[in-house]
């Protein structure tokens, strides 16, 4: 696979190409959101984005972990992690991509 990873240039650009914006209020726009969905997750929040899907904070308590390389038993302290749920719309649309790739020329 590989690919490429897509910045947050890429997606201003994308909004300027696609929705007329001119390239500063592209910019701004995309800032805002990601700025609202980073805001909401830190209060704790689950943000649900239709036919994309879910971003929530789960709190995860403290537990033993161990060092692979030594063995020796260290405590994990507690903490928030962000989990992400694809909807079922968007697991449709890559699975559909994958397949359709994979069924040759």
């Amino acid at each position: 696979m590989g690919g490429r990873t897509i910045t947050r240039a890429d997606l201003c650009e994308a909004v300027y190409q696609k929705v007329g914006l001119s390239r500063s209020e592209s910019s701004e726009l995309v800032e805002k959101v990601l700025s609202e969905i980073a805001d909401c997750l830190v209060t704790g929040e689950p943000v649900k984005l239709s036919s994309f899907g879910s971003f929530v904070v789960r709190s995860k308590g403290e537990r033993i972990g161990r060092n692979p390389k030594t063995g020796e038993e260290v405590p994990i302290s507690p903490r928030r992690v962000m989990v992400f749920k694809p909807s079922n719309v968007l697991k449709k649309k890559i699975n559909e991509t994958i397949l359709g790739n994979a069924g040759g020329d």
